[in-house]
């Protein structure tokens, strides 16, 4: 990577020994059975994480205080968002936050949405439909929704197929990126970005954000060098200006993922535009990067 500038990692999970306690049992069994690889069970700290970020040349990293979880389930987990500001706090320079939404908290996780960004310091909202079986335009989510246009945040959510995360939590895939053109053409002030590419309905992710002024994609949890070709073609073409980087950590690890997109041979300029420029337009940091 250029020496001139620094990437942002717009979707990163917090994996201290704290954060861990506050997820599901299943934790283990999905990254080494489905991921097919370590993910430090034990945690990692924040400083190991900024060092892993320094060696992929990796300024900044969003870190997602995520809500997942059909109400009722055993799976169902959300992740406090104290947790998330905490981190934020101690290296302010490095990481800022997303605060996860739960459709079924309605007008409550509505204000609490609010509070986040408001006095906790949040940058954006985020989102996993498959986890509540309601796909992303259900009427419970537009409360949200307009509360971020309100707020003038992007809301991130996940597109693509769900997984199943073990034998008790099969979740069905709502995550078609169709859905986001409902949302867009109802509320074309609202920021939107379907992250982990959209797979296997990457076409029609590339469809919406090619549509849609303010729908836009990351490409995390999906290794770089497995991407699809269209995909790969959008990003060094035409829609160089609608996607932007993420690994979803500790799925793809920072170091590898970023030699991943240099293999990729990537123009120089979009390169930039990806890795950096595209996120900060997006959640409106100019401020806080010069």
């Amino acid at each position: 990577m250029s020496e001139q500038y620094k990437a942002i990692d717009a979707v990163v999970n917090i994996w201290t020994e704290e954060a861990l306690s506050h997820r599901p049992g299943w934790t283990d069994e999905f990254f080494v059975g489905k991921v097919k690889g370590k993910h430090d069970s034990g945690g990692v700290s924040l400083e190991q994480m900024l060092q892993g970020m320094d060696a992929a040349n990796i300024e900044t990293a969003f870190l997602v205080a995520a809500k997942s979880g059909r109400v009722g389930l055993p799976g169902c987990y959300h992740m406090p968002p104290e947790v998330v500001a905490d981190a934020v706090a101690k290296y302010p320079e490095r990481f800022f936050g997303l605060v996860g939404i739960d459709p079924y908290t309605g007008m409550d996780g509505v204000r609490a949405l609010e509070d986040a960004v408001t006095n906790m310091g949040f940058i954006g909202a985020h989102l996993y439909p498959h986890w509540f079986e309601l796909p992303a335009n259900h009427a419970k989510y537009y409360p949200f929704y307009a509360k971020c246009i309100e707020l003038d945040i992007p809301v991130q959510m996940q597109v693509g197929q769900s997984l199943i995360y073990s034998k008790e939590q099969r979740c069905r895939s709502v995550g078609r990126p169709i859905y986001l053109d409902d949302i867009a053409c109802d509320l074309p002030e609202l920021k939107l970005i379907g992250s982990h590419v959209g797979i296997p309905w990457h076409d029609e992710m590339i469809a919406m954000s090619w549509k849609h002024e303010n729908v836009y994609i990351a490409t995390d949890a999906h290794s770089p060098k497995y991407w699809p070709e269209s995909v790969v073609k959008y990003l060094n073409s035409y829609g160089q200006d609608k996607v932007i980087f993420g690994t979803d950590f500790p799925v793809l690890r920072f170091e590898r993922t970023v030699q991943e997109i240099d293999d990729l041979g990537l123009k120089p300029a979009v390169r930039r535009k990806f890795m950096r420029d595209n996120v900060i337009r997006i959640y409106g940091l100019e401020d806080k990067f010069q």
